[in-house]
């Protein structure tokens, strides 16, 4: 099968395209003949050795995590699905990758494709979908009437984000552009900031829950704006010690995430505000809880742009580049 690698890290793009073996499946795991893969940044991050101290590949690896497709196979302990059944999955730190013609899921990660979605918007919701829920509904346990800020509305988290707090009962404010405005507003954001005319935290006061997503301050400024016991949740770091201890990594790792992580726990702590940070982890049972909000209508996929299979290290550079709204997606079909 046709499969983009990685073959080793590098600050120049190391990915290339390659004919390797069709892989085999474990019993508990289902082969996919991958329709369409949503791409995330850390995609292209990966390459570059950013995450080479927390995510441990074996190289040659087959890049991506985000799929939808149909299956072709499943294993002697498989029960929820049977081959021809279309499914999505996120397959994120299993060791495998999702930009190739197959791709193997633990029967775990995967879910039944949204019936309402075609398989480029069932491509684009995995791992955004999982970190929205992830970080708002099991970790933020946001409650009707709360206050949440998403920055970067526009993004692939922000708008997935935006519509679960909302359909959670929460005011949510977020930042855009000028041209972004009018979408975010549509997603369903009360509070709308552009970031190139206005410093959010001048703006807003006594919220409950931050989700971290852009790099730079940004995490330390919103400090100002969350009330007493409200919570600062991460998903671009600084990584620490709890983080490490859950991955089961050594004295020496949890002892850098924790000097790395000091400055901002301790001002966070200041304003007796809980700093946290959240890697995503597949599952299939959550993307299942997921599918049901996409089928009702309660969420809607937001794919900026699609990129044949041959195009995807351009696609990369795309998303890269920062310009999306929403998602960007790779069709193999």
């Amino acid at each position: 099968m046709r499969a983009l690698i990685l073959k080793r890290y590098g600050k120049s793009n190391q990915l290339a395209f390659a004919d390797i073996a069709k892989p085999n499946i474990r019993p508990d795991e289902i082969l996919v003949q991958v329709h369409a893969v949503g791409l995330n940044p850390i995609d292209y991050m990966i390459p570059k050795g950013t995450f080479k101290p927390i995510l441990k590949f074996k190289l040659p690896a087959v890049m991506g995590s985000d799929l939808a497709g149909v299956v072709v196979e499943v294993g002697s302990r498989v029960t929820r699905f049977k081959t021809g059944d279309a499914v999505y999955a996120s397959i994120f730190d299993l060791g495998t990758g999702s930009l190739a013609e197959y791709a193997v899921v633990p029967e775990s990660a995967a879910a039944i494709k949204p019936e309402k979605l075609n398989f480029i918007q069932a491509a684009s919701i995995p791992m955004v979908g999982l970190t929205a829920w992830q970080a708002l509904k099991e970790r933020a346990h946001i409650q009707p009437g709360q206050q949440v800020f998403i920055p970067a509305g526009s993004g692939g988290i922000g708008t997935f984000a935006i519509q679960l707090a909302k359909y959670l009962g929460a005011k949510v404010a977020t930042t855009t552009s000028t041209n972004n405005v009018a979408l975010v507003r549509h997603l369903g954001a009360d509070e709308v900031i552009d970031y190139k005319k206005q410093a959010f935290e001048k703006l807003l006061r006594g919220y409950d829950v931050v989700l971290g997503t852009v790099r730079g301050d940004g995490i330390e400024r919103s400090l100002q704006i969350l009330k007493p016991d409200s919570r600062v949740i991460s998903l671009i770091g600084p990584p620490d010690a709890a983080f490490a201890s859950k991955r089961g990594m050594g004295i020496l790792m949890k002892l850098i995430f924790g000097l790395i992580s000091h400055k901002i726990i301790r001002l966070a702590k200041k304003r007796d505000i809980e700093y946290s940070f959240m890697f995503v982890h597949p599952d299939g049972q959550q993307l299942s809880e997921i599918g049901k909000l996409l089928d009702a209508g309660h969420i809607q996929p937001v794919v900026d742009q699609v990129f044949s299979f041959d195009k995807t290290i351009e696609a990369l550079a795309y998303l890269e580049a920062g310009r999306a709204k929403g998602k960007v997606v790779v069709s193999l079909i």
